[in-house]
């Protein structure tokens, strides 16, 4: 009998054992290394996470708003006369490049499609320049190229900013949201800046 006894006492603590884990770990599943399904790390905070349409539009949206600031900050970097504006237009490319590939992540990671480049030529969203101011842009140059590229760049961080805002107040996905803060605090002083650097710049 008393075999059996520590044979059934044995049986019973491994069951609790088993059974104990079991229940730790169903809180912590979702976070479970490798449980991302091969998403890309920048995607992972928002791979388990509850997102809505205003994630989505946030996300599809500031893609192609952040390409054309990349655009602009590539005619900046080259053809700009003010350190500053060159200064500038490195660290808006440096900033809002690796955005691109953390809101492309995420979609792919909800299912969404991801925008391709030059997509936003057929946008009219808050900030966004026309294929004829763009032209303009191209075209200009001297100190004058700065003074509009300025002005263009304010615009273009102010559609951003709204872009952010709308998403702190209605969109569900935690990492979204702080992506969406971060962009305000930057894209804001940002904005400083350059309407401090347009007093200085000449206007003819």
């Amino acid at each position: 009998m008393t075999h059996v006894y520590r044979t059934t006492a044995a049986s019973a603590a491994l069951l609790a054992a088993v059974f104990g884990v079991a229940g730790c770990g169903d809180s912590d599943a979702g976070t479970m290394p490798g449980m991302n399904h091969g998403s890309s790390p920048s995607a992972s905070a928002s791979t388990t996470a509850v997102f809505n349409d205003a994630d989505v539009a946030f996300a599809t949206q500031m893609i192609p708003h952040h390409q054309q600031a990349i655009t602009m900050a590539d005619l900046a970097v080259k053809k700009a006369t003010t350190a500053e504006v060159k200064k500038l237009a490195t660290a808006i490319k440096a900033a809002q490049d690796p955005e691109i590939k953390q809101l492309s992540g995420w979609l792919t990671s909800w299912g969404k499609p991801v925008p391709t480049p030059g997509e936003h030529s057929g946008h009219t969203m808050t900030g966004m320049m026309g294929p004829q101011e763009m032209d303009d842009l191209t075209k200009a140059s001297g100190t004058m190229f700065d003074r509009m590229w300025t002005e263009m760049m304010i615009k273009h961080h102010q559609g951003a900013v709204a872009m952010a805002k709308t998403e702190q107040t209605t969109g569900k996905d935690t990492a979204s949201v702080a992506l969406a803060a971060k962009i305000q605090t930057a894209q804001t002083t940002e904005i400083a800046t350059m309407q401090r650097l347009l007093g200085r710049l000449p206007t003819a």
